[in-house]
């Protein structure tokens, strides 16, 4: 199953409350930080939610 790379490149400082908690719940803490996830369709909301303070790479 292929796996998404997601990297948070702006901060959640200043957004909303469920985008702060989505990138906690992903295991982003602060900027430049990277977590390796299954791609799941719960994963692909959470990422949507976030999409503008994340980048996000296909890895096999």
């Amino acid at each position: 199953m292929p796996r998404l790379k997601v990297t948070q490149v702006r901060s959640g400082i200043g957004g909303k409350r469920n985008q702060r908690e989505t990138l906690r719940t992903l295991g982003l803490k602060r900027l430049h930080d990277v977590v390796v996830k299954e791609d799941r369709p719960e994963i692909r909301g959470m990422v949507n939610t976030v999409s503008h303070l994340v980048t996000v790479e296909e890895v096999d």
